[in-house]
């Protein structure tokens, strides 16, 4: 691979699936690490790692080599090695592969290495600097009940208390996030983990177990959730589109669609009373607002109804005052700002063909990121890394591949070149 990136020469070994490890060794991945992806049987699909077949689907060279979006995203920039780790060969091999790697990224339930005789001694006796990321839903450590049970993003939103505070108040439900966004944050909070113990390994020569554990990395984003029920046993609940404790602060209708009006601090609220011709002063009073949302709202409202949003966003930027569009996906596909920024990327997948999606952020003026490859397919680089990385010879690969030791899955032909951006950039 390149050299690229801040992360460049940082060498990972992922294991993990479905989304919260993937991600962390995926955004390691677009920083310049080089991310070794070891997957196990079957080398057919079905896949073990649920994620190369999620829907929705792009097109393969045949329909039933259709391939994950989520998967063509998120494995961009990695190698694919099929390994049977259950087999003593292959757990041979797997910690040969961890001989040669800063970070262990796994997101198993708690004691499925240790079962596989891959605990955090055994693989330190190979590798003593190692940094080892365990990510699941409830932790390593805590009650055994929780421990040993199944966990999602959804799961997770709901235990961290997320969940209870998304959404209109009862009668109506609790609204989950949109995106599976426990699952990315978690992932974004391993990689950041995983970089702070090697670090510490980089300075004291030894690694060490990091447990992330899913809800709890939402549960400590929940700002000061924790200190208003202990310091004044506040329960918050849900507040639907507006803010408990800021105002305005809230979603509105537009002419052609919807907008946000933010308003948060007294010097902001001033610019938008007055842009809006707001003129009862009383309602200056930070507190007073707060008990009194009607005739502010019902005020921006009627501001807001008859404008569209283009004119809406003209006038809070003449008068620096907060207004944005409510983007959906091709409201970003045609921002100017999107683009400037190099927000959107093409790259060519070897299953799906030439795709465009998302770039990387945030932006390196010295080292930035980037994509240098897509997605691999299962085992693509079992030759590169086995033969190139370990050494090992063609017929001691051959033999492992025979055994059902190490295997992968090509797709059959050339990706077919797929729609057009939609429609070629029509969009």
């Amino acid at each position: 691979m390149p050299a690229y990136g801040p992360l460049a020469g940082v060498r990972v070994l992922e294991s993990a699936r479905f989304v919260a490890g993937p991600w962390a060794s995926a955004y390691l991945a677009e920083f310049g690490a080089r991310v070794v992806h070891v997957e196990g049987p079957p080398f057919e699909a079905p896949y073990a790692d649920p994620t190369r077949t999620l829907r929705p689907l792009l097109p393969g060279p045949r329909p039933e080599e259709a391939v994950s979006e989520s998967w063509v995203q998120y494995a961009r920039n990695k190698l694919s090695v099929g390994l049977d780790v259950r087999h003593p060969e292959g757990r041979r091999v797997f910690l040969d592969l961890l001989k040669e790697s800063d970070l262990w990224i796994e997101s198993s339930r708690p004691g499925t290495y240790d079962r596989l005789g891959l605990s955090d001694a055994e693989v330190w006796a190979a590798n003593p600097r190692l940094t080892i990321v365990h990510v699941s839903g409830y932790g390593r450590t805590g009650d055994p009940s929780r421990i040993t049970a199944p966990s999602y993003d959804l799961t997770a939103q709901a235990f961290s208390g997320y969940l209870s505070l998304q959404g209109k108040p009862d009668p109506d439900p609790p609204m989950r996030a949109g995106t599976a966004l426990n699952d990315t944050v978690t992932g974004l909070a391993s990689a950041t983990a995983g970089l702070m113990g090697y670090i510490h390994a980089q300075r004291t020569g030894h690694g060490q177990s990091i447990d992330v554990a899913q809800y709890e990395i939402f549960f400590v984003l929940l700002e000061n959730l924790a200190l208003d029920y202990f310091m004044r046993g506040v329960v918050r609940g849900r507040f639907g589109s507006g803010h408990a404790r800021l105002h305005p602060y809230d979603v509105h209708r537009a002419a052609d669609g919807w907008v946000v009006v933010a308003a948060p601090t007294q010097e902001s609220w001033a610019r938008l009373r007055d842009l809006i011709g707001f003129a009862d002063r009383e309602f200056d009073d930070r507190d007073y607002r707060l008990a009194h949302r009607g005739p502010v709202d019902a005020a921006i409202a009627e501001f807001c109804r008859p404008r569209s949003r283009d004119e809406l966003e003209r006038l809070g930027r003449e008068r620096d005052v907060a207004i944005n569009r409510v983007f959906d996906i091709a409201d970003i596909a045609r921002d100017p700002h999107y683009r400037a920024r190099e927000m959107f990327l093409e790259w060519d997948d070897p299953v799906a063909g030439r795709v465009k999606g998302p770039g990387v952020a945030p932006k390196f003026s010295e080292t930035p990121g980037g994509v240098w490859r897509g997605a691999p397919w299962l085992g693509q680089d079992n030759d590169r890394v086995l033969g190139g990385l370990l050494g090992y010879s063609e017929a001691e690969v051959a033999r492992l591949r025979a055994d059902g030791v190490v295997g992968e899955d090509p797709p059959s032909a050339t990706p077919r070149d797929p729609a057009p951006f939609f429609v070629r950039e029509g969009l």
